[in-house]
């Protein structure tokens, strides 16, 4: 049975909506793009593109794995949906097995597959 936060993230890919959360203790503003487990833990590939994170966030944003159970007050909000290069070769790193794709399940007027990078959290 899925999390709420994983039903949340979910509901966010297939409506193509923004989530604000708190994730390492630190507000972010994202996409998710892939949903699924790694591990048998609740992953997300998301587009951090506001907010704050460890490592820093650059400009115009970045790729993050997010594990679900860590994120906390993830709330939806209405936005126009952000999307960094090419997460379709940089997601193996964080969803081993995938359940749901922004790229599969709806096109979005993000990149094209396979052309960008994903960074650490």
């Amino acid at each position: 049975m899925p999390s709420p936060t994983y039903r949340l993230f979910r509901a966010a890919i297939l409506n193509h909506m923004q989530i604000t959360c708190t994730y390492d203790g630190r507000h972010r503003e994202l996409c998710p793009h892939v949903l699924g487990h790694a591990d048998g833990n609740e992953m997300a590939l998301t587009f951090q593109f506001a907010g704050d994170s460890v490592s820093g966030l650059p400009p115009g944003g970045e790729w993050r794995c997010l594990s679900l159970a860590q994120v906390r007050d993830a709330q939806l909000r209405p936005g126009p949906w952000r999307t960094g290069f090419r997460h379709s070769t940089t997601q193996v790193c964080c969803v081993d097995v995938v359940d749901l794709d922004v790229e599969l399940s709806g096109s979005t007027t993000g990149a094209p597959p396979g052309s960008g990078r994903i960074g650490n959290k």
